[in-house]
């Protein structure tokens, strides 16, 4: 069916966009469930064609067991190992495009449904990349893949042997550095703007004291309500759009 080393793309939008923005040689097969509308699938038959690639009729139940029994809405690729970017060529770009960019950094995020939302998230807000440790974090998986809708395609991440050093890296090189903390400052009097990175904390432990020990300074939520904490992604969203409007204020 697949070979050890594939991954998994699944779901419509995912598939689709998947098809619509990658290069044939990344795709190794296309599996569409007997059955599925006809509009749907002729648009899969068009994407597959335009990349000389085959697409194999299968029952649902075979892809169930492809996807361990995810939601795969009748269409399931498997592909090549999602590709990591390299930090170094990322921001050597960076600077030689004169750009300001904004950066997250994600301290051991362990669920890859928070990873994928947090990434479309990214791409909605207009991060310029995001940076993982290797080790105690969820890498880029098809969970991940799914739960982003495509935007995996769009955001370069960055994997990374030790954030302390990487941090420290991106300060020699102009970097503010923002964290998370319970007594941080009002996120919302918050300046992103200019060379800037926002480091995550886990959904448990938060930062780790090591590496919260880097930040320049830290942000809080404020909140009002008895559960005096976000789940990850939702966190991570709202600060993402207090750096948004701080980049990008209304006019």
């Amino acid at each position: 069916m697949s070979s050890n080393n594939d991954e998994f793309v699944y779901g419509r939008h995912a598939g689709i966009d998947f098809l619509k923005t990658q290069d044939a040689n990344l795709i190794n097969k296309v599996f569409l469930q007997n059955g599925v509308q006809e509009e749907f699938a002729n648009q899969v038959y068009q994407l597959a064609r335009k990349k000389n690639l085959v697409v194999q009729n299968a029952p649902k139940n075979k892809l169930d067991q492809m996807v361990n029994h995810e939601n795969h809405q009748g269409l399931v690729l498997t592909v090549a190992p999602f590709e990591y970017a390299d930090l170094d060529k990322l921001l050597d770009k960076f600077d030689q495009d004169g750009k300001d960019p904004f950066i997250l950094m994600l301290d051991s995020i362990e669920d890859p449904h928070n990873l994928g939302s947090i990434l479309r998230t990214c791409d909605a807000t207009g991060v310029d990349a995001v940076i993982i440790p290797k080790r105690r974090a969820t890498g880029l998986t098809s969970v991940v893949a799914k739960t982003s809708t495509g935007a995996i395609d769009y955001v370069p991440v960055a994997r990374v042997n030790n954030l302390v050093q990487t941090t420290k890296m991106l300060k020699k090189r102009g970097y503010w550095i923002f964290g998370t903390a319970m007594k941080g400052e009002d996120y919302r009097k918050w300046n992103a703007n200019g060379k800037t990175v926002l480091v995550i904390g886990n959904e448990g432990k938060g930062i780790s004291p090591l590496l919260l020990k880097q930040m320049d300074q830290t942000l809080t939520i404020p909140m009002v309500g008895h559960v005096q904490s976000l789940n990850a992604s939702v966190a991570t969203g709202v600060l993402l759009y207090g750096m948004f409007n701080s980049r990008h204020p209304e006019k």
